[in-house]
């Protein structure tokens, strides 16, 4: 039986890639990840998108191709970010506590998976002009 394959798909705008993922990522083709990222920053890319969503598993060799490439990226001033993750990854970054790595939509043309809205803002808090202090008796404020 054949092992399954990686495919790497990448658009570039500017100086931002989307890099599309599909197949599995594993100790095997967790190289082929990590070369791929590489690649974009020695292109000149600063803004990493990597859609996951036909990704079908992803180890922890994977998260760490993926950490490695985040943590260059941030070193040459610019950022990654994973959008869509299997399943598996998600557990592993819920483990990990990397989900930093994670956000809704790259650029504009992807449909979120069905489920997948995002959060409504949080509302500012009031707006306080002194801060709140007891007042003791014989004291004057």
């Amino acid at each position: 039986m054949p092992l399954p394959q990686l495919t790497v798909d990448r658009h570039d705008r500017s100086t931002r890639a989307l890099i599309t993922l599909a197949g599995e990522i594993d100790l095997e083709s967790a190289p082929l990840v990590r070369v791929s990222l590489e690649r974009c920053l020695l292109d000149g890319i600063r803004a990493i998108d990597v859609d996951l969503s036909p990704v079908t598993f992803c180890d922890c060799s994977g998260l760490n191709a993926f950490l490695r490439a985040a943590q260059e990226t941030t070193v040459a001033g610019g950022t990654l970010r994973l959008h869509h993750p299997p399943t598996t990854l998600l557990r592993i970054l819920d483990l990990t506590d990397y989900g930093f790595l994670l956000v809704g939509l790259p650029f504009d043309h992807l449909s979120p998976p069905l489920g997948d809205t995002p959060a409504p803002p949080l509302p500012a808090p009031p707006h306080r002009s002194a801060p709140l202090a007891p007042v003791l008796p014989g004291h004057v404020r």
